[in-house]
């Protein structure tokens, strides 16, 4: 069952969580009807997703044939035990995590100043540190390769995000779950802590 508790609905909010993550998973129908995902790195633009491969690749064949995908990005922050909640049952074991999902239509985007454009969004985000010269269409080291790859626009019909972090929880475990994750302070429990107090204001102390 989908709690609304966990829905976001502030667009920044979706905006600044993609703008972080750069693996997502697209859902596509393949030529013979079977569903297939694929995982891929991606980055949001101007309110669409864009992911890039090659013209005769198999993600290509599918789009053609059926333009209509999904796309979900998901993040986990931590393993929530059961026995942080009791000391017996497994049903209170559960993790914390957000996630942004999509559907809507995939189109090829042919234009070479667009298509560079992606590309150097691409490199912003995945390569931050620079050390390479700014992809521009007007640029020839530039143009045979951005005509030689597929750049990929997903324009979204629906979105949703959902980010869990104890929103549903009374205060008594919610704040005896955030001592756990206190104590424990493994991989990323001070981040979830942190999540834990921005998206519970009524539990903020």
């Amino acid at each position: 069952m989908r709690r609304k508790e966990f829905s976001i609905e502030e667009e920044q909010e979706i905006i600044t969580f993609l703008d972080q993550s750069s693996f997502g998973y697209l859902g596509t129908v393949s030529p013979d009807g079977e569903p297939r995902v694929t995982p891929l790195n991606f980055i949001y633009m101007d309110g669409c997703f864009y992911f890039h491969g090659s013209l005769a690749g198999e993600k290509m064949k599918q789009i053609k044939k059926h333009s209509s995908v999904s796309f979900t990005v998901a993040e986990e922050f931590s393993l929530i035990p059961s026995f942080f909640s009791d000391p017996e049952l497994a049903c209170p074991a559960t993790s914390f995590f957000k996630s942004v999902m999509a559907s809507g239509q995939a189109e090829p985007v042919e234009e070479l100043d667009l298509k560079g454009k992606v590309l150097q969004r691409f490199m912003e985000k995945l390569q931050p540190q620079g050390g390479y010269v700014p992809i521009d269409a007007a640029d020839n080291r530039y143009r045979g390769q951005l005509k030689a790859v597929a750049v990929v626009r997903i324009v979204p019909e629906r979105i949703s995000a959902k980010f869990k972090f104890g929103q549903n929880l009374q205060p008594e475990r919610f704040d005896h779950i955030r001592s756990e994750l206190h104590k424990r302070n493994e991989g990323r429990d001070h981040e979830t802590v942190d999540m834990m107090r921005k998206y519970c204001p009524f539990h903020q102390q």
